[in-house]
């Protein structure tokens, strides 16, 4: 089984769905001592099994598969969706894209995406928004693979421990993308990645991974300092080269940084945090669709948004402290951010990596 203690640095490039990751990014990260990660929320067996293969022939290193954990949902009522219609049709866009009501099944299903897993066996698996059924657990256990879910409060670390997790990830209020709570509807606690870190390294028996506004080395030694086995880092990586964010994504992390990042639920449905641009602004009253409904709904537009080069009306997903990034390849960031965080070690000698 493999376990997050051994790396040769504490990090795991973050699984982020939609074309971000890749076998290039994922690649360099393993190579550098690191996890890399495939977010694979969306995606086909086909191509699930494409890119692990693809990756496997570039590195020997440890490889995440990251996967949503979708709730049942159903369409709302034929007004609602009328209305959450009306609200992307108004929207100041030059060009046209299509837009319709996307029909059940509205999200891929688990079972089947995971049969390329577990032909190609990498060695950790992630989950977000929630914990997979028992037999899903106890396949990765038989054939060696991590298994990794995030959390978001104490009560989901709790459940993700007993129900026999071996690794937390202790996602932060100020992580990009989407919110890993389980049920949006509830109160969200909104710790910190540092304060749930903590609370999580006192109350639960597993290792804990921070992520959220994590972006060098000195953020990856505080992480280490209250406890955590290594930090998740995912806008880091955005703005490297191996990187499949698109040109106005990463030129919007490099040079907007007065806009700040917020939470909305216009993209897809469910809270998730990104670089406020025209879309957030006018979807902020409007009425949306459930997840992954809204998602699905809004494809056409971000598309649209993408193939312009528009990044006002693209799903630019950040965290907090985007303002930090850096273009760099992802084996100079990489060994940037070890470099950074042997000199933070070395002023506190609590921890050690190998060099």
């Amino acid at each position: 089984m493999f376990n997050l203690s051994k790396l040769g640095i504490p990090i795991i490039q973050a699984p982020m769905a939609g074309g971000i990751n890749n076998p290039r990014l994922a690649s360099e990260v393993c190579n550098a001592g690191g996890v890399g990660s495939f977010g694979f929320s969306y995606s086909t067996p086909q191509k699930i099994s494409e890119d692990l293969a693809a990756t496997r022939a570039l590195t020997k290193g440890p490889i995440n598969a990251n996967f949503f954990v979708f709730s049942p949902v159903n369409l709302p009522a034929q007004a609602i969706q009328e209305q959450a219609i009306e609200a992307l049709k108004n929207l100041p866009l030059k060009g046209a894209y299509a837009l319709s009501i996307p029909q059940a099944p509205f999200y891929p299903d688990l079972e089947d995406q995971l049969n390329p897993v577990w032909e190609h066996c990498p060695e950790v698996l992630t989950f977000h928004f929630g914990i997979p059924s028992p037999s899903i657990l106890e396949m990765a256990h038989s054939l060696g693979i991590a298994v990794g879910i995030t959390a978001t409060s104490l009560k989901e670390a709790k459940a993700i421990e007993q129900a026999g997790a071996d690794f937390i990830v202790a996602q932060g209020i100020e992580a990009g993308g989407h919110r890993g709570i389980f049920n949006p509807d509830a109160a969200d606690e909104k710790l910190t990645a540092i304060d749930l870190t903590k609370l999580l390294v006192s109350q639960c028996s597993i290792p804990i991974v921070a992520a959220g506004a994590i972006m060098d080395g000195t953020d990856i030694a505080n992480t280490l300092r209250s406890g955590a086995v290594a930090a998740q880092l995912g806008t880091a990586f955005l703005c490297c080269e191996e990187s499949g964010a698109s040109l106005a994504h990463k030129e919007f992390l490099l040079n907007h940084h007065t806009r700040g990042s917020v939470f909305t639920t216009g993209f897809s449905g469910r809270p998730a945090r990104g670089i406020a641009n025209e879309f957030i602004r006018l979807m902020e009253s409007k009425i949306v669709l459930p997840f992954p409904i809204q998602n699905t709904l809004t494809a056409s537009l971000r598309q649209f948004g993408g193939k312009t080069n528009d990044g006002e009306y693209q799903s630019l997903w950040a965290g907090q402290d985007y303002s930090r990034a850096r273009k760099l390849s992802a084996k100079n960031l990489m060994l940037a951010l070890k470099e950074e965080l042997l000199i933070a070690l070395s002023l506190h000698r609590t921890t050690t990596i190998d060099t």
